[in-house]
């Protein structure tokens, strides 16, 4: 804690330049926000889908996205509305450069999705959003103390701005996977706080001695394993997402390896500090007299809360 200004001034910074990029540029929203065309296309084969997104990359599209879809032998294809061009006339040039890539391709469905379907996205995504961080606070403030609460969004919320800051500042194609990604990140990172403030309730039923910032400090040490492995090891399961998963994962994975890097660090720099200028005390989380450390008599002595 004793470098809590310090790092607490570099997350201010941070943010700080997360919201400048986020107003200034805004986010690269994906066609299930903005609009734009879906096709499905059908092969007498499994289709090669790093082919069929190479077709349609060479039509001059950025932002597209071809999945299989119930089958190996269908994809589908969602391509961003162009100014000037009609859903039909997109879908009729890209199906012409499928069919001369391969004869055998059959165009199942076409249709258009409008930009009221996407704003109805954006708009649940929201919602969902709140009610994480209002579920969390609730949780938070039952079970700990409201102090606690509060930091921990604080903490939370840094994050996910963070995330997307950086999509805001490279322009990266932010799509529904992406929210997903960040509001797993919203969990996963409270998890973590919840570690960090369950052992600083203990501390300060075990420890009468040691001040907040002691028992906090120990708190985090105690801890510290705990975390690089498990963080170790979700990080490595992401890293192989990001590096292996192709271009539909890679976007959702790169989202979930800036929030993980950055809860590791919310919880413990954060998170910690912000309870710690609140104002947390003994009195806040333990009611009554405290024992002694080491006392056979107190029931806490050793225990796991």
């Amino acid at each position: 804690m004793r470098h809590a200004i310090v790092l607490n001034v570099v997350s201010l910074v941070t943010f700080l330049l997360a919201v400048f990029f986020l107003v200034s540029r805004g986010l690269h929203l994906s066609v299930e926000f903005t609009g734009g065309t879906v096709m499905e296309v059908g092969y007498s084969q499994a289709a090669d889908v790093g082919k069929v997104r190479g077709v349609i990359a060479g039509l001059g599209y950025t932002d597209i996205l071809v999945q299989n879809f119930g089958t190996a032998r269908d994809v589908m294809i969602r391509l961003p509305a162009q100014k000037g061009v009609s859903s039909a006339q997109q879908s009729e040039i890209a199906f012409a450069a499928l069919k001369k890539a391969d004869p055998d391709a059959t165009l199942r469905r076409q249709e258009f999705v409008g930009p009221q379907v996407g704003e109805e996205l954006a708009v649940d995504g929201l919602k969902a959003l709140g009610m994480v961080v209002v579920g969390i606070m609730l949780y938070l403030a039952v079970r700990f103390e409201w102090k606690f609460a509060v930091a921990a969004i604080v903490a939370n919320l840094h994050d996910v701005v963070i995330i997307l800051g950086f999509f805001a500042f490279f322009q990266w194609e932010f799509s529904l996977p992406v929210l997903a990604a960040v509001l797993a990140v919203l969990g996963y990172s409270v998890n973590e706080s919840v570690v960090i403030f369950d052992r600083i309730r203990e501390n300060f039923r075990r420890y009468r001695k040691m001040n907040t910032v002691q028992i906090i400090d120990n708190a985090i040490t105690s801890t510290i394993s705990r975390t690089i492995i498990t963080h170790g090891s979700t990080q490595i399961m992401v890293l192989s997402m990001l590096l292996f998963g192709g271009p539909t994962l890679y976007y959702f994975s790169l989202a979930l390896t800036i929030g993980i890097l950055f809860g590791i660090y919310s919880s413990v720099f954060v998170g910690a500090a912000v309870a710690m200028w609140l104002g947390i005390k003994r009195e806040d989380l333990v009611k009554g007299p405290p024992q002694k450390s080491g006392d056979p008599n107190d029931p806490n002595a050793g225990a796991t809360v």
